[in-house]
């Protein structure tokens, strides 16, 4: 049985599975809702990869992280709203870094950064895309320069 732990914490998810179908007679129109539905639904993650099947036909093979208390739900929604017959699951551990945020400020504005840490020491830092678009938006400057910016910041 899982432990729930605070999602900022260092943990290891042991009841999560991954979810996997391939789907080769599908619009891309139905694939970008059926990834809204998983989301909401509580999919960690949602992605899809290019692949070609029997016969050379190109296809989706669409792949999801879950729960496992999602996992029908999943299962449901896969067999609603897409083509397939049949869904593969498995599965899988999860080792989730330590999180943490802090405010950077740049000429233009505060940006969130979320760090990851392992062992006490943060190794990787990310700025949130959206305060970084909404600040080149607003400020009319590329938004590579506002990454920079925090890039910068982050260095000092």
């Amino acid at each position: 049985m899982s432990v729930i732990h605070p999602p900022n914490h260092a943990h290891i998810d042991d009841a999560m599975f991954k979810v996997e179908v391939n789907l080769d007679d599908i619009s891309g129109e139905i694939l970008g809702y059926v990834m809204d539905l998983l989301i909401d639904a509580g999919a960690n993650d949602v992605y899809y990869t290019p692949i070609y099947m029997k016969k050379n036909r190109p296809a989706i093979l669409l792949q999801l992280l879950c729960s496992k208390s999602k996992l029908n739900k999943m299962k449901e929604i896969l067999f609603q709203e897409t083509t397939t017959l049949g869904v593969r699951y498995y599965p899988l551990t999860v080792h989730r870094m330590e999180r943490s945020f802090r405010k950077v400020s740049t000429k233009w504005g505060e940006v969130t950064v979320k760090e990851g840490i392992l062992d006490g020491q943060v190794i990787k830092s990310s700025p949130e895309f959206e305060e970084c678009k909404e600040i080149a938006e607003a400020n009319h400057v590329p938004l590579k320069h506002v990454y920079e910016e925090v890039w910068k910041k982050l260095s000092e």
